[in-house]
């Protein structure tokens, strides 16, 4: 004879009833996360993927805030690096022209805003450290403050910074080795100021000695313009490879990081049909065990 009772189905629908529950704060977890997982054990076979995706993509972010980093101080070596060539050829043209005419009316005066220019740049600095310094830190590279300081001071006791030169990681592997020194940059000008500085204060009519001077400075400023050049275009190609690398460096990371979205991320749209749907069926589980709750054997006898 076969036993009648409902308890044994309850207990199979309060299963079922916690499984949906179970199903649906799953779902309302992801929806509030954005997350597949709420750790990475629950990952899976893809856990040791995105561990790994993790490590690369946080290397990856590092070097390119260096790179970036790097490409704004070579931005800021290619500017002082302009104005003074800006600077510096327009004096000579001047300079040319009072050689031409005998006439040098606002030369010294040009003279004095162009060494003005070429020392503030290669004085200034970024963070409170001198650009065009080197590895010396706590002194201005460029010791002359006036034009006159510079007729009695050699090149050698003009420029105090060094050989050294900075060096910063950019990518896997690829070191740059960066930095522009003052005297690199200037020193080759210096003796063209050094020709003005000693030839004296420039009149309207310079006399003869004040002529070849100025004849002698064109040469030097010549000399100096192209090295200024030089070292402006080997700048310029740190840029380009700095710039190269960083984009490169910035599409890895949009790859690493589709790595760890495809596995990682949940999909909202789907996420939000899967709670709906078990929604329906937890409130008709609720349903059916309430139904099977209030049946009675005594009401069929």
């Amino acid at each position: 004879m076969n036993r009648v009772a409902t308890i044994p189905l309850q207990r199979t629908m309060s299963d079922a009833i916690q499984r949906s529950q179970q199903k649906l704060a799953i779902s309302q977890t992801r929806l509030s996360t954005g997350k597949k997982a709420s750790d990475f054990a629950d990952l899976g076979t893809e856990t040791v993927r995105n561990l790994s995706a993790h490590s690369l993509l946080a290397r990856q972010e590092a070097q390119s805030t260096v790179s970036k980093r790097v490409g704004t101080t070579l931005s800021l070596y290619q500017g002082h690096l302009e104005g003074v060539e800006s600077a510096v050829a327009s004096l000579r043209e001047q300079i040319i022209t009072a050689v031409g005419t005998g006439k040098a009316a606002g030369l010294q005066e040009a003279i004095e805003t162009a060494f003005a220019q070429y020392r503030s740049s290669l004085n200034s600095a970024e963070g409170g450290t001198p650009l065009f310094g080197g590895a010396q830190s706590d002194t201005t590279p460029f010791v002359p403050d006036t034009l006159s300081a510079v007729a009695t001071t050699d090149a050698d006791s003009a420029f105090r910074d060094d050989t050294v030169r900075a060096k910063a990681r950019v990518a896997d592997g690829v070191d740059v080795t960066y930095g522009i020194t003052a005297s690199a940059m200037g020193k080759d000008l210096y003796a063209a100021f050094r020709t003005l500085a000693q030839a004296g204060s420039i009149t309207e009519t310079p006399n003869a000695a004040q002529l070849t001077a100025l004849q002698q400075a064109v040469g030097e400023l010549d000399n100096g313009l192209g090295s200024l050049r030089d070292v402006n275009a080997e700048n310029g190609r740190k840029q380009v490879q700095v710039e190269t690398l960083t984009q490169r460096g910035e599409a890895r990371g949009l790859l690493l990081s589709g790595v760890i979205e495809s596995n990682e991320d949940a999909d909202l749209g789907q996420v939000a049909v899967d709670l709906a749907q078990q929604k329906t069926m937890l409130q008709a589980s609720y349903s059916v065990f309430a139904q099977l709750s209030s049946l009675s054997l005594v009401s069929y006898l």
